[in-house]
């Protein structure tokens, strides 16, 4: 099943058919209560209509350099990389949806994109092992790590948090829809693609991830307890790079869509 929402109602679409659940204006209970579409009245529809913000998360948790050819861009040896990839979060307020702008900050003066497969958390756990990850997924979509870069150089040469360079209004931009985890048998070998003005920029695979989804879920679990509906971006294939005012930016992940953000 896909899910998104289009002006303040969750709309639900499969090969079959497209419904609509007008008296809903959030994808959250459907996250926690799987059973819920099968429970509310619903209106048919002939096409999809516009999408817009799938949901603001709870909690958004980033892994970085979770790709070997990306930590080389960024001046990184592969081999010396830590057991785990670093974690951090960015702020519910930095999260826009398609159609939005992302507003480049004045305190910046190099901002980059980042395309990354982002898993959605649909029940509450702690300590969850590898075997079980999968009962704590509800599905996929789409996120894009907006990064001022030069911030978070600064930052790192004098080993301060990222957070500032990250955590900007709009530097999230997530969606346009969520797909399942039963529609996406294998998240491992989905192509994932950024363009910019239509050139394209980012062109790597899931395959290519040196932490799968299961591991991934398995060590943030053991550090905070995951809620429903919290977003897990599970890292950017190489090919990040500069932006500016103006341009239009196209995050594409195969199974799930395209995501189109502007920029200001």
């Amino acid at each position: 099943m896909k899910i998104g929402m289009s002006e303040g109602s969750v709309v639900t679409w499969n090969d079959q058919e497209i419904k609509k659940y007008p008296t809903k204006n959030s994808i959250l209970p459907f996250i926690t209560d799987p059973l819920l579409a099968e429970k509310s009245g619903t209106v048919p529809l002939t096409e999809v209509p516009r999408l817009m913000l799938p949901f603001v998360p709870p909690k958004i948790i980033c892994l970085a350099r979770n790709y070997s050819a990306h930590a080389v861009e960024m001046g990184i040896d592969p081999s010396k990389l830590p057991p785990f990839p670093p974690l951090f979060l960015k702020p519910p307020s930095s999260v826009i949806g398609p159609g939005e702008k992302i507003v480049i900050p004045q305190q910046t003066r190099e901002v980059h994109h980042e395309v990354e497969l982002a898993i959605v958390v649909g029940k509450r756990g702690k300590n969850i092992s590898k075997e079980n990850a999968n009962e704590h997924i509800f599905g996929f979509t789409i996120l894009l790590d907006i990064t001022a870069r030069d911030i978070q150089s600064k930052a790192k040469e004098k080993g301060h948090p990222w957070f500032v360079a990250k955590g900007f209004d709009t530097f999230c931009p997530l969606g346009p829809m969520i797909v399942t985890s039963d529609e996406i048998k294998n998240p491992h070998s989905l192509s994932i693609r950024l363009k910019v003005n239509d050139e394209v920029r980012q062109d790597g695979n899931t395959r290519d991830m040196i932490h799968k989804i299961d591991h991934i879920v398995e060590y943030c679990s053991s550090i905070l307890t995951l809620e429903p509906g919290d977003i897990i971006a599970t890292g950017t294939p190489e090919g990040v790079g500069k932006f500016d005012h103006g341009d239009r930016l196209q995050a594409s992940i195969e199974k799930i869509g395209t995501l189109t953000i502007g920029v200001e």
